[in-house]
């Protein structure tokens, strides 16, 4: 295979790279919660129930936000559930995941695990089967000081401050029809623009994310984010975008290339956006939340569902992830990354458990899963100011996108620091050369090479028994001559270069 080359030059700028970024997502869905985070009398659990262990590789891995309670959960609940004594509150059917929800987890407890995982609360209000006035409550309680009803029930609650909620999701894949309280694009619009209008009259400083399309293959994708914005451009601040990738039809190939989906997906939903800001006479450009986002083996759902009655938090869609997964999350990493401009939150779904980079057994361990380590990585090196990157390189076929390239990179540059992290992946089934030319960022040298290669064992994954199975190993560190050096990468991998300035 012949060399592939990448310029890095400090003048293509894309934008800083947001924190909220890597964010992640807790949903009300079989053992997130429920086993997950929260697991009273586990050996490892905390006074209040949280699992420490779960805890700390929340931290390791660098989330940022965690958007919560839903999801599809959302569409029904009742936020007054979750909150006051835990003897006092009542257990309800869950119709979105056909579970027995005990409420024994709610509001407050959120507010509290986010606190001590040290992760920004991204809150969604139910516009599926409640509206405006519930969610002006639900802001009232968490955001207001005091001297109101609901504020002073927090206080009452034990949150004498308020929990100064910034985020807020105005429901959630409303366009779907498998949504508990599904509308069309106008009613969900104008339902969205009144719920965001009194919102932001309690709290001005807070930042809305409308609906947009649950995923790019909906048929009204699209011409759902036009409808939606033109009710709520003005009062809104992002327009989300969900998306997974299922491996389950066994073309690796396409799956490998799913990043090629991710990105378009972002490019068409910022240009309808830009289309209605500009139709408005709008200047402020909407930024994507891109808050659901993952390899899900979908199939396996509606035989998880299907199987049972009305239970307590059942092990639902507990994906193994792969060492081929790993790859294709870090792929889209870069695209999120790369698109810095305009994609201003992302969130993994989810966090624990449900197709989620941390898995743990009910009274037992916790391990991370193949997907936690370029997550992990991409967290903590991806600092400071995003830069456009032009690979050139080899293609290969695909069904699913055709020809599409076999190379794929981004570079982040701290300019505090000096230093410069390049994120690369090699979908190809051989070990690809890359030459690098630096020649833009004058005084670096190599600090290391990490990857994560699917090529020897693409199936394989972490467990219980073998958590260290699937984990990242370091390569030969870089070598700079003028500026320029040749890596080479792996079979099918993810890697991370870093370079930082000469001492």
């Amino acid at each position: 295979m012949p060399n592939a080359q990448l310029t890095v030059d400090p003048a293509f700028r894309v934008g800083e790279a947001d924190r909220r970024i890597f964010g992640s997502f807790v949903e009300h869905m079989g053992r997130c919660v429920y086993g997950g985070i929260y697991e009273p009398g586990h050996p490892n659990a905390d006074s209040r129930g949280y699992r420490r262990d779960v805890l700390d590789l929340t931290r390791e891995m660098g989330v940022s936000v965690v958007r919560y309670p839903g999801g599809n959960f959302v569409s029904g609940y009742r936020w007054e559930d979750g909150v006051g004594p835990v003897g006092d509150r009542p257990r309800r059917l869950d119709l979105a995941w056909k579970t027995i929800e005990t409420n024994a987890f709610g509001l407050d407890e959120f507010m509290t695990w986010a606190a001590e995982a040290g992760v920004e609360p991204m809150m969604a209000v139910n516009l599926g089967t409640r509206g405006m006035p519930e969610a002006c409550d639900l802001l009232e309680y968490a955001n207001h000081p005091g001297g109101t009803q609901l504020s002073d029930l927090r206080r009452k609650h034990g949150a004498e401050q308020p929990y100064g909620v910034r985020l807020w999701c105005l429901g959630n894949e409303m366009d779907g029809p498998w949504q508990v309280g599904h509308k069309t694009a106008d009613e969900y619009g104008r339902l969205a623009a009144e719920t965001a209008r009194a919102m932001k009259m309690i709290d001005p400083s807070i930042s809305l994310v409308a609906c947009g399309s649950s995923n790019r293959g909906m048929p009204t994708f699209a011409g759902w984010e036009a409808t939606v914005l033109e009710h709520t451009y003005e009062h809104v601040d992002y327009i989300s975008a969900h998306t997974y990738y299922d491996p389950s039809d066994g073309d690796r190939a396409s799956i490998l290339a799913s990043a090629v989906d991710m990105d378009a997906f972002i490019t068409e939903v910022t240009a309808t956006a830009d289309h209605v800001g500009a139709k408005l006479r709008q200047k402020r450009k909407l930024k994507v939340s891109f808050d659901e986002w993952n390899v899900w083996y979908q199939s396996r759902l509606q035989a998880d569902l299907d199987r049972r009655g009305w239970v307590e938090a059942p092990a639902l869609i507990e994906d193994d992830y792969t060492a081929d997964d790993a790859v294709v999350v870090g792929d889209l990493l870069i695209t999120l990354l790369r698109h810095a401009d305009r994609v201003g939150v992302a969130c993994q779904a989810q966090l624990a458990n449900v197709i989620a980079p941390i898995r743990t057994r009910n009274g037992g361990p916790a391990w991370r899963q193949s997907i936690f380590h370029p997550f992990a990585l991409t967290a903590r090196h991806a600092r400071g100011t995003v830069l456009r990157t032009e690979p050139v390189g080899p293609t290969y076929p695909t069904e699913r996108y055709g020809d599409v390239p076999v190379l794929d990179t981004v570079a982040v540059h701290d300019e505090e620091t000096g230093g410069l992290a390049v994120f690369a992946v090699n979908r190809g089934p051989d070990a690809l050369p890359l030459d690098l030319d630096l020649r833009g960022l004058p005084g670096l040298r190599g600090e290391a090479h990490t990857t994560l290669s699917a090529g020897d064992d693409p199936a394989a994954t972490n467990t219980e028994a073998d958590p260290e199975r699937v984990t990242p190993r370091e390569l030969t560190t870089p070598t700079l001559d003028g500026g320029r050096c040749t890596v080479a990468l792996p079979a099918t991998s993810w890697n991370l270069l870093r370079f930082v300035p000469q001492s």
